[in-house]
């Protein structure tokens, strides 16, 4: 039996964009979510997206997922968390050069 070589088209397309059933058929090969299977495909201009594979028979997809960035942590290490007005008694502090034992040693009464 001869096995002809069959080439399948490859299309790069949003999940939006696939008719509902081949919708469907990508939301059942990833029940869990897209987050383990996402590859990062970057663009000749410098932008990139974010797509999953997707076979069938005739076409293989490289189906486009939204993905939102978490830039909020970014943010939040970019927070000054503390005014100068706020730290009240900073120059106050000076360490005389004993060990915590040594002061706990002056509390105990004998």
């Amino acid at each position: 039996m001869i096995k002809q070589n069959t080439i399948k088209k490859h299309i790069v397309t949003s999940l939006h964009n696939l008719p509902q059933e081949l919708q469907d058929a990508v939301k059942e090969q990833y029940p869990l979510g897209f987050t383990d299977a996402m590859i990062r495909i970057n663009k000749p201009n410098g932008d990139f997206f974010y797509a999953v594979p997707f076979d069938t028979d005739e076409v293989a997809y490289m189906v486009k997922v939204d993905v939102k960035i978490d830039d909020k942590a970014q943010e939040d290490d970019d927070k000054d968390y503390y005014d100068d007005d706020e730290i009240k008694g900073a120059d106050e502090i000076q360490d005389d050069g004993r060990s915590e034992e040594e002061e706990e040693d002056d509390d105990i009464d004998v």
